[in-house]
């Protein structure tokens, strides 16, 4: 185990601008985050993913500035600072996963007032505005807008803003197909510009549309890393194919098993587990026996699942 000291002395890599260093933290008896070591380098676009509750909340908040390590410590910027720093502070923009503003203010007002506090340019507000679809609500009172707005409004204020570091928690929990569609426009935005964006999820499609590397936090701790492709084909492995046939001698299906040694009858559904690259072969198979297909269906692998595997292999 590292003394802060040396946690806080050791340098980023060139090019790393967020390091955890064996941050933990707890609240009271409970331990949200243990001992999690995990750097992000300038200008990628890093997922943190895992079930609700994980500890990536409470890991987000402290990349921040919002949360004081229990131990470890977490770094940010080049030159590297403790994030509770107010100078690291200045590196970061956060976007929490729940927004408020004050319901007097116009959504333009909101923009402008958090640009000017960053020391943004003026003519980042309007632009953020189109990009967040308000264009069009502006000018009305922040307490006229729908729940789907206001997060609208939060991804607009996060679009104005230049800061090397982007964090997002649960960016996309709550935001309607206009916000969707505004959040992934924030991301590529940022990702072009060199920015560095850390963000946090459960949702499979946001990872794999957005991170170039995602990190899997279960119960408080990092058990894996990918990239996005590595995920998807972990999962694409893990997955079945189900073929609805019309009839299945038992030589038949032995022979399958020579192809998809866990191939088996479920009813009237050959269940065919393991890699999506094995399907064509086994389709081809039960055609080549002479049996009729009546159906075909593909899953892919759970995430749930994967992390239960995860946690398993640690054990």
């Amino acid at each position: 185990m590292w003394s802060l000291g040396a946690l806080l002395g050791s340098p980023l890599v060139e090019g790393r601008m967020i390091a955890f260093r064996e941050f933990t933290k707890t609240f009271g008896s409970r331990t949200a985050v243990d001992s999690l070591s995990l750097e992000v380098g300038a200008g990628e676009v890093l997922a943190l993913l895992g079930p609700n509750g994980s500890g990536k909340t409470t890991s987000i908040k402290a990349a921040a500035g919002l949360i004081r390590p229990s131990q470890g410590a977490v770094l940010v910027g080049q030159p590297p600072r403790p994030s509770l720093d107010a100078a690291a502070r200045g590196v970061c923009a956060f976007l929490p996963q729940r927004v408020s503003f004050p319901e007097q203010l116009t959504g333009r007002e909101v923009v402008a007032f958090y640009g000017a506090l960053r020391g943004e340019d003026a003519g980042h507000v309007d632009l953020a505005l189109a990009q967040a679809s308000l264009n069009g609500a502006s000018r009305r009172p922040v307490g006229t807008y729908s729940g789907g707005m206001v997060q609208r409004l939060g991804l607009a204020v996060a679009l104005a803003s230049s800061a090397p570091i982007v964090l997002l928690d649960e960016p996309t929990a709550a935001l309607d197909p206009d916000g969707l569609s505004a959040f992934y426009t924030l991301v590529e935005q940022h990702r072009q510009r060199g920015q560095t964006v850390l963000f946090s999820s459960h949702q499979l499609g946001d990872v794999e549309r957005l991170a170039d590397r995602v990190a899997i936090i279960v119960a408080g701790r990092l058990v894996a890393t990918f990239t996005a492709r590595e995920l998807a084909e972990r999962l694409t492995d893990r997955g079945l194919m189900r073929v609805t046939v019309n009839g299945m001698p038992d030589a038949a299906l032995a022979s399958l098993r020579r192809l998809a040694p866990d191939a088996r009858l479920e009813g009237v559904d050959l269940v065919v587990p393991g890699p999506a690259r094995l399907r064509p072969a086994v389709l081809d198979a039960v055609r080549a026996s002479g049996i009729e297909i009546l159906g075909l269906t593909a899953e892919e692998g759970r995430l749930d699942a994967l992390y239960r595997e995860l946690v398993g292999g640690q054990s």
